[in-house]
């Protein structure tokens, strides 16, 4: 039996997939590259924002058309959307399952059940469940960079978000599972380990025996001590809770890579506290301080929502001036999307215009990508070592890498290949890539 899974969303999404390939694997199940062969199809999810479910939607109606084409196959969604819309998704003729990020151990069963019973559905969340026992299926083709769940679900409740809603309360996983599990990448050849959580910095596990406790920058240390010539990234942070125990653990450790993604979601005190993230301006920019000072070659990228609900023109002009002062490397931002369920859905009209969210978005994206390019004009003439990833998009006779500050390097192939360290010197840049050549 054959399965094809397509994955949409974050990168705990991607981990979530390979978990998932990982207990189907062991119930019999070969993984394959293309559903027209498939016996099961499976879709797992994202409902971040309305537009992603969207997307879901329209891939359903493609996987209908297979199972009209071929009797006889399976197709399942699972993650965020199955957990948020449960049995309406059932409704789509294309589903036969829907399982939640929960539920995936349980996956072997609702799919023997679907031919005997109709269709299966288990949305069932736990306050255990880290499936720290069980190996991922690495999906990657390169084989240079590789993710590890180290936490799983939520305890922040920010009003705009849905992700303690469809991913549970939150659970640390067992440090002697990370380690054994980034053991295993690190003899299978993997360069690069990404620690995730939605909220690494409120890592905490006690020893039920010992009592014992491991924070995240404890965990961090151990992660990066089992071989100093392995990258580690992490993501992502809070600013509520990352601590200066951190940042010093990065200090001491040059394979921890320097680069922070910290969101602010606003520059506006009002906003922040509407959108319950726990701390202000100033405390934000407290920790960015602190950040520059431990750590001064350290990148720092952030998450920007333009028009959450109630937003003045003075509480968009904060978030601009915060960008000014943080000068950030690259940021993901966004237009507010309302996420049925979430307090802000409950309690805060949706009430700035479709055209000023639009313009509000148009001005952040324009002011940070003077900033980016600004910051990467200056690394013109800078050498930096990078780890290779893949082939350049634009041309086969060029690679793409990056440095330890994330940046996008693309430069001549030059013999190398995805997974070695190459030192390189920038030539030219723009607010995304800087275009280099290799030093020998």
């Amino acid at each position: 039996m054959k399965v094809f899974i397509e994955t949409y969303g974050c990168q705990m999404n991607v981990n979530d997939s390979e978990v998932a390939l990982s207990i189907l694997q062991k119930a019999g199940y070969d993984r394959c590259e293309s559903m027209d062969v498939a016996d099961l199809i499976l879709i797992n999810t994202c409902s971040v924002r309305d537009n992603a479910e969207q997307r879901v939607m329209g891939r359903l109606d493609v996987f209908r058309q297979e199972k009209r084409r071929r009797s006889g196959v399976v197709v399942g969604v699972l993650g965020c959307m199955a957990e948020r819309l449960k049995e309406k998704l059932l409704e789509h003729p294309a589903v036969d399952i829907v399982a939640g990020p929960d539920a995936y151990r349980d996956l072997p069963r609702l799919v023997a059940a679907v031919t005997s019973s109709g269709k299966q559905i288990n949305t069932i969340l736990s306050h255990e469940e880290t499936y720290g026992d069980i190996a991922p299926v690495r999906m990657d083709r390169d084989g240079v960079t590789a993710f590890i769940s180290i936490m799983r679900g939520c305890n922040n409740v920010c009003s705009y978000c849905i992700v303690p809603f469809v991913r549970g309360a939150e659970r640390s996983r067992d440090p002697h599972s990370i380690l054994r599990e980034a053991r295993c990448l690190i003899e299978a050849g993997y360069k690069e380990i990404n620690l995730l959580g939605q909220n690494v910095d409120s890592y905490r596990w006690t020893d039920p025996e010992s009592g014992e406790t491991v924070d995240f920058a404890g965990l961090l240390e151990k992660v990066a001590e089992l071989d100093p010539k392995i990258r580690i990234r992490f993501a992502t942070s809070h600013p509520k809770d990352m601590s200066d125990a951190v940042l010093l653990a990065m200090s001491r450790h040059a394979n921890i890579c320097r680069h922070i993604h910290l969101p602010v979601q606003s520059g506006s005190n009002a906003m922040l506290e509407k959108m319950n993230r726990k701390y202000t301006r100033e405390h934000y920019l407290g920790r960015i301080a602190r950040i520059r000072e431990i750590l001064p070659d350290c990148a720092i990228t952030t998450d920007v929502i333009a028009g959450f609900c109630g937003e003045t023109e003075e509480d968009h002009q904060a978030t601009l001036s915060l960008m000014r002062d943080v000068r950030y490397d690259s940021a993901f931002m966004f237009q507010y999307s309302e996420r049925p369920g979430t307090k802000a859905s409950r309690h805060f009209p949706d009430d700035v215009p479709a055209e000023v969210k639009t313009r509000r978005l148009n001005e952040i994206i324009a002011q940070q990508n003077e900033i980016s390019q600004a910051i990467n004009r200056s690394l013109e003439g800078q050498c930096f070592e990078v780890l290779v990833e893949c082939t350049s998009k634009r041309s086969e006779a060029e690679l793409m890498g990056r440095s330890s500050q994330n940046k996008s390097c693309v430069f001549p192939a030059a013999g190398h290949k995805p997974g070695d360290t190459v030192k390189v010197r920038v030539l030219s840049s723009t607010s995304a890539t800087l275009r280099c050549e290799v030093v020998e």
